[in-house]
């Protein structure tokens, strides 16, 4: 069969330009019990402080939920030029994970595609996600685009890729038996070679504690540029986390890119523990989104927010850091990144 990558399809860093951003608005009152409403004023800046420098679709389930989303924009100034509705029903907000996985085209500048992965909720942990699983075609259809169906459940939050031939993900999320169990490393590695467009999978082992995906690496370890990467460590020697970050971090040490070279990395701490009705939340700064001209990093009302803003901002000299309490949004147990799939330029033709 005829894969993506043979074609000349390859998904981008998210750091290259983005034609916009795509968001699902938030409405399962399960995925934030008891103060889903508590989360709007952040979501909304988000918003507002992507639709400075990009497009923003978003997916509503009908009337009444996009007069809602429009007059929560409205008051807060949010410019509607930018902004985009699509009556695209959902189980839930989480679009980093439901939502399509564009491709550009190395042979044809002009072509783009959509991969529609099967979804099944993080190991068919939060039934139903019917409406959630189609969300990729629906979005290729209303935008002209051609569908791959791998045919394997795979969650936009659980790789990160350097625009170079490197995607990276966790054996703790792709090996776990709730995904693909009639998938070993290699076969799970060729998919993703295959269907991203890469030529090189690298492997951390663990996620944070409190991470319901099962260890995404969009919570522990993400590119900043093609041979650097950020990676959270935790200080407290007596955290859970400190020892399964360390671990991560030794990994990363080892690795070598396609050219031979070492990655440079760039450590950043964990926020202080982020605690809900006895729940140790999974909250990171990892969870930053790289929009066009800005990247939007969560924090946490922690002494820390400010040093690691400093930190990312040393890493993207020409973007704009744009700091928005995830305090709330944590709840759900996801952030910023999680709630948002770039959809990348299409490239220029030279």
């Amino acid at each position: 069969m005829s894969t993506p990558k043979s074609q000349g399809y390859y998904f981008p860093a998210e750091f290259a330009p983005h034609a916009s951003t795509w968001l699902s608005w938030p409405h399962k009152e399960a995925s934030w019990p008891g103060k889903i409403e508590t989360i709007f004023p952040s979501y909304v800046a988000f918003i507002k402080s992507l639709a400075r420098f990009e497009k923003v679709n978003i997916n509503v389930a009908d009337a009444t939920m996009h007069e809602m989303a429009t007059a929560l924009l409205v008051a807060a100034g949010v410019n509607m030029d930018k902004i985009h509705f699509h009556f695209h029903p959902t189980n839930d907000a989480w679009c980093r994970d439901h939502g399509p996985a564009f491709l550009l085209n190395k042979k044809d500048p002009s072509k783009r595609a959509i991969v529609d992965w099967d979804y099944n909720a993080w190991g068919n942990k939060y039934p139903p996600f019917d409406l959630d699983d189609v969300i990729p075609t629906k979005v290729a259809e209303k935008l002209g685009l051609p569908v791959f169906y791998p045919k394997i459940i795979m969650e936009g939050g659980s790789v990160d890729f350097n625009g170079a031939g490197t995607v990276i993900t966790s054996t703790a999320c792709l090996l776990n038996e709730n995904r693909n169990p009639d998938l070993n490393q290699e076969q799970i590695e060729q998919f993703l070679m295959d269907y991203y467009g890469q030529d090189q999978v690298l492997w951390v082992d663990e996620g944070i504690v409190g991470d319901d995906t099962d260890g995404h690496i969009d919570d522990t370890v993400r590119f900043v540029n093609g041979d650097t990467v950020i990676t959270v460590i935790e200080e407290n020697k007596d955290d859970e986390n400190y020892a399964l970050l360390q671990h991560n971090l030794q990994q990363l040490k080892s690795m070598r890119l396609l050219n031979g070279k070492q990655l440079n990395i760039v450590e950043i701490p964990m926020p202080d523990p982020v605690i809900w009705e006895e729940q140790m939340l999974p909250a990171s700064y990892a969870n930053f989104y790289i929009a066009n001209n800005q990247v939007i990093v969560p924090t946490y009302r922690s002494d820390k927010d400010q040093k690691v803003i400093d930190i990312i901002g040393q890493c993207f000299p020409d973007r704009e850091i744009v700091g928005i309490d995830s305090t709330d949004i944590i709840w759900g147990l996801g952030s910023f990144h999680c709630l948002s799939q770039q959809e990348p330029a299409p490239r220029e033709i030279v």
